[in-house]
């Protein structure tokens, strides 16, 4: 498998935009005094425009050379593991999130359930994800499939399906153009 991050990590942050932090804030219900994980986090591009609102923030992700730009961020914690293999303690974060990083998870599944484990009662999950029913990220799929990303990109929907097999509920809290974000309170 090609590194694909571990090559755009001096760039990504040039190349990918951050998403509106403040449509982050809302949805997070920020701020809060407890810690934060952004799962995928990747450069840590998103989580350094809401450091200020929580007790802690890290970022985990797979590629170490995407940690590293996150590390150079100052505040950010980073952490290199596997999102579906968590080395956290069971309920460990007031808020978690992912965005537009689920495509690259390689068992959904268990990812929805290690984001939901580590989730303090009471807390909140958010995922921000491209929407596969619009065609410009259908063309992204696209183009990601043929670079052999492995990605594979779900629909609102079939993330609420993946939360709701876990034993909790989920809903649609917002649909762009481009995204739409599912929201889970434990």
């Amino acid at each position: 498998m090609i590194g694909h991050f571990d090559l755009l990590a001096p760039i990504y942050d040039w190349v990918i935009p951050p998403p509106d932090p403040e449509r982050l804030r809302e949805l997070l219900r920020l701020p809060t005094r407890g810690r934060m994980l952004e799962a995928g986090g990747g450069t840590g591009r998103v989580s350094s425009a809401l450091t200020s609102l929580v007790g802690a923030l890290v970022v985990n992700d797979l590629s170490a050379p995407m940690l590293k730009e996150a590390q150079e961020k100052g505040e950010l914690l980073p952490v290199q593991s596997y999102v579906e293999k968590l080395p956290f303690p069971d309920a460990s974060f007031s808020r978690v999130f992912a965005v537009d990083a689920f495509h690259h998870f390689n068992d959904h599944r268990a990812a929805v359930g290690e984001l939901l484990r580590v989730l303090r009662p009471e807390g909140r999950l958010v995922i921000e994800e491209p929407d596969i029913r619009r065609f410009p990220v259908k063309v992204i799929a696209l183009l990601e499939k043929l670079a052999l990303m492995n990605s594979h990109f779900l629909s609102g929907e079939r993330i609420r399906s993946l939360v709701r097999s876990h034993g909790l509920d989920a809903h649609i809290a917002c649909i762009s153009d481009f995204a739409t974000c599912v929201v889970v309170d434990k």
